[in-house]
């Protein structure tokens, strides 16, 4: 007990006064600390400049009857036969798949932009816009202060997101996204992945917002793939809790099939 006592004490005096400051580097790119989001401060007055996106949005089955037919997925190499040999098995297994993430783990980028059912919501803040998704409550960041990718991106869901505004259009570039996640059923990407996003209101309804979306792919793809997402807002939504781990959303009948509230 005497030593717990002695090392709790030394970890407090390491950890010096409780105002002393956490000090992270300046992000790569921005020539002074005080261009970064972390600086916010008097210039929410910016915000006003911007596009009217509030409410909550819901991906559209909608697509209009001008709307292109959107182009499939093209891959090569091995990416193409592990796709292959993906499709043969569920096939062979009744249209059941292997999972090899747990059920409650969200999809990741670019997916996770893509999902029906369950709306999104964007925040403005001077230096960043927020993407908050109901399923798996998930919160995507892009930076839009001017700074760059790090020179070394940690693998994960959202990868990192670097933007910035082209009048009414939000300009999004995404590295970094886990090589581990689908980009759509069956279909994996290298880590040289890159998705490019082209986000604003639609000319002909400022209730639907358009998502351009460019992935590119020079190890696993033979062409780059053109995805074009809509939402339609809901001016007074909210976003409701989703906690997957309990499944608190949709109940199961008495023949176990699962119902949508």
């Amino acid at each position: 007990m005497r030593l717990s006592v002695t090392l709790l004490a030394g970890l407090v005096l390491a950890a010096g006064p409780a105002s002393a400051q956490i000090s992270s580097p300046v992000p790569e790119g921005l020539a002074n600390a005080e261009d970064s989001a972390g600086f916010a401060k008097g210039r929410y007055h910016e915000l006003d400049a911007l596009p009217d996106w509030g409410g909550i949005w819901f991906v559209s089955f909608n697509r209009g009857p001008d709307a292109e037919p959107q182009a499939e997925l093209q891959l090569k190499g091995d990416y193409l036969m592990r796709l292959l040999e993906w499709q043969a098995e569920v096939r062979a297994n009744n249209g059941v798949e292997r999972r090899p993430r747990g059920n409650c783990s969200p999809p990741g980028l670019p997916r996770i932009m893509m999902l029906p059912q369950y709306p999104y919501e964007f925040l403005f803040t001077p230096g960043r816009v927020t993407i908050n998704q109901e399923a798996w409550m998930q919160t995507r960041t892009i930076w839009t202060d001017g700074r760059g990718h790090p020179e070394y991106v940690d693998p994960s869901y959202h990868g990192h997101s670097i933007g910035h505004w082209e009048g009414d259009t939000l300009v999004v570039e995404t590295v970094g996204i886990s090589a581990e996640l689908e980009i759509d059923d069956g279909a994996t990407h290298s880590d040289q992945f890159v998705l490019e996003e082209r986000i604003h209101l639609s000319p002909d309804d400022p209730n639907v917002l358009v998502n351009e979306m460019r992935m590119t792919d020079p190890e696993a793809f033979a062409e780059p793939w053109l995805v074009t997402t809509r939402y339609t807002r809901d001016r007074h939504g909210t976003l409701i809790e989703f906690q997957c781990s309990q499944n608190d959303r949709n109940p199961v009948d008495e023949e176990g099939y699962t119902q949508f509230d």
